[in-house]
């Protein structure tokens, strides 16, 4: 599940590091407060990797950010814990990079666009008043 949410950037908690069987991993976490209703909410996210900690080192405490993040849940003795794991961070208010199109060229060997027709709607399909619905 891929999420996102915006708000200022509170705390940074410090950076853990270590080696596991698979090799060195790093990991910190931070507080982002952000609007909820006419209130304010905080939530504790996590920066896996030592390029997402590296990217995190770009923003400063009180500096309003958007985390992109994926909500991941796992069992231990009994208890359940959530983790709000980024996977990319970017200044507030910035849009997010457009996913690039796949572009064919034209069957005469030209680069230029191809007609795309509209996505059909609900009046492009066939009515028929008899419904014979299986149900």
């Amino acid at each position: 599940m891929a999420l996102e949410l915006e708000g200022t950037l509170r705390q940074k908690l410090g950076v853990q590091s270590g080696t596991s069987a698979r090799g060195p991993w790093a990991k910190q976490e931070f507080i982002l407060e952000f609007p909820d209703g006419n209130f304010t909410a905080q939530a504790c996210f996590t920066a896996w990797g030592q390029d997402k900690v590296t990217e995190l080192d770009k923003y400063q405490v009180g500096d309003k950010i958007k985390v992109s993040f994926n909500l991941k849940a796992r069992e231990y003795n009994g208890r359940w814990y959530n983790d709000l794991q980024i996977w990319r961070l970017a200044p507030a208010g910035a849009a997010a990079p457009a996913p690039a199109s796949p572009s064919f060229p034209a069957a005469n060997g030209n680069s230029a666009p191809a007609y795309e027709a509209p996505a059909p709607t609900l009046d492009d399909m066939p009515g028929d008043e008899a419904e014979d619905l299986p149900f």
